[in-house]
């Protein structure tokens, strides 16, 4: 193996290591979207609610690339924007989106 090749390596480790260390993290911001989900479909999504699960959104949109999930980012930025539009959200689409953003991460 080349230098290179060992510089890869090192940093694939590296970067699953860090992966491993923030699963913690990504679970609470992945149970955030699946509780405002079911609130936005049930038709009780506080205020509150919404906003810390745009924010949940929004930092899963910007970390999950840098992990190579391209398609976590992309649902993520989804359901921000989603959210953010705030269009009725009753018809279970977020909770269809955040199922696909956890499948994209745990398949």
């Amino acid at each position: 193996m080349n230098v290179m090749e060992t510089q890869a390596v090192a940093s694939r480790e590296m970067l699953e290591k860090v992966w491993q260390r923030s699963l913690p993290i990504v679970m609470d911001r992945l149970n955030v979207l699946d509780a405002g989900a079911a609130a936005s479909q049930a038709g009780h999504l506080s205020v509150e609610l919404r906003a810390q699960t745009i924010m949940e959104a929004h930092r899963l949109a910007g970390s999950l690339g840098m992990f190579g999930y391209s398609e976590g980012t992309r649902l993520a930025r989804e359901i921000e924007t989603m959210l953010e539009s705030h269009d009725d959200l009753g018809d279970g689409s977020l909770v269809g989106l955040t199922k696909n953003l956890r499948a994209s991460l745990f398949p």
